[in-house]
């Protein structure tokens, strides 16, 4: 008997129980489908906060208070700011960006809109922080010394308070106050917890007198002359502050590239652990293969002894068989990886999955060696009956 009729044999096999071999076609391409997904999912989120932080410009350090309700000689101040503007100590500091931050809500002509994050900063923050304006202007240094009242919105801020109505030189309430906007961030990608373009951005004299008061800042933005400097200022600015706070206690130093990397490490964690989980699911659906081949032998106990006795080796009857359960699961993972690319145009939990493609080729050769290793155990019960017994099989 040649492979062709061997293969013939096996597809016939399958399709007398179409309702059987579909079931358990389904339990692989659930499995080879989830782990797919589970690994885009994983990898878009990697994908989605790393764009977040790279956008934010891996030149940059974010000094913040270590401590809440510390004394007052060691909270951030803007004479804090000011001293790390220093080319003498810190000669690789290109841009020093104060920054204080409160949740606010505008109102524009009866519709109100609360955004999470008010910023009042300093012009330089636009580009320390690689954050650019869309429509409009940012404000100037001058606006900022003379505490005008000036705001940037975020994209979305936009859309909520004014629709289609352009929103430059319009004028919104913050606080009591009026803001003019002069300007509408370009579009950010989120991370799906949370819309990076639900903002606004206004001088920080201006945010200070209406929204924060004149306490302590919440964090300073310090940017290198290139991405290579970014130790060099870390060290330059920790020599300063440990001058002016007198312990490295009392702050911390977010560094955008060791936070890059870190991200890196525990996105491939998290992705790993997703891909594992749905690992299980292809584990089962290989069970499911050998549960149904056992009971697929059992049934053809007759048909196999009499082929048997009319010649057929062992090893045909064992390839027939094994043929069987490979094409389960080949069938179902090319399903599965179908599915998958499909599941994978949709946003799942905000997130927008990446497809790796070796994931797909690890999903796909993981499905067929579980059709050859839970196929096996069918396939050689199969090659080891002895015809007279399957013959008087009832």
């Amino acid at each position: 008997m040649t492979f062709y009729e061997v293969v013939r044999f096996a597809l016939r096999g399958l399709s007398a129980n179409k309702l059987r071999s579909s079931l358990t076609m389904l339990g692989i391409l659930i499995g080879v489908a989830a782990v797919i997904l589970l690994v885009a999912v994983g990898n878009g989120s990697a994908k989605a906060i790393s764009d977040r932080i790279e956008a934010l410009g891996t030149n940059t350090i974010t000094v913040m208070s270590a401590g809440r309700g510390g004394s007052t000689n060691t909270a951030l101040t803007l004479q804090t700011s000011d001293a790390l503007v220093d080319p003498v100590q810190a000669p690789d500091v290109r841009s020093v960006s104060p920054v204080v931050s409160s949740s606010a809500t505008l109102t524009f002509d009866g519709a109100d809109h609360e955004v999470g994050s008010f910023i009042g900063t300093t012009p330089t923050w636009f580009t320390a922080s690689n954050t650019l304006v869309g429509q409009g202007s940012a404000f100037s240094a001058d606006d900022e010394v003379q505490g005008r009242r000036v705001v940037v919105l975020g994209s979305t801020a936009a859309e909520e308070l004014f629709g289609v109505t352009n929103p430059i030189d319009q004028q919104v309430t913050v606080g009591g106050a009026l803001f003019t906007v002069i300007g509408v961030l370009k579009e950010k990608s989120s991370t799906g917890l949370q819309d990076a373009n639900d903002t606004a951005v206004a001088p920080i004299t201006a945010v200070r007198q209406v929204l924060t008061g004149y306490g302590p800042i919440n964090s300073i933005l310090v940017e290198a002359v290139s991405p290579a400097k970014v130790d060099s200022v870390q060290s330059q600015v920790s020599a300063i502050l440990n001058q002016r706070l007198g312990a490295a206690t009392s702050y911390r130093i977010q560094n955008a590239s060791q936070l890059l990397e870190t991200q890196t490490e525990t996105a491939d964690t998290f992705t790993t652990l997703l891909g594992a989980v749905a690992a299980i699911s292809l584990l089962v659906g290989g069970i499911g293969i050998t549960n149904i081949m056992l009971v697929t032998v059992t049934e053809r106990t007759r048909e196999i002894g009499i082929r048997k006795a009319l010649g057929a080796p062992r090893r045909t009857i064992l390839t027939q068989f094994l043929i069987e359960a490979t094409l389960l699961s080949v069938i179902g993972g090319a399903l599965g990886v179908a599915a998958a690319l499909v599941g994978s145009s949709f946003e799942i939990v905000g997130v927008k999955p990446v497809i790796v493609p070796s994931s797909v080729a690890l999903a796909l050769g993981v499905s067929i060696a579980i059709g050859l290793f839970f196929g096996g155990l069918p396939a050689a019960r199969a090659a080891r009956l002895r015809p007279i017994d399957a013959l008087r099989y009832e």
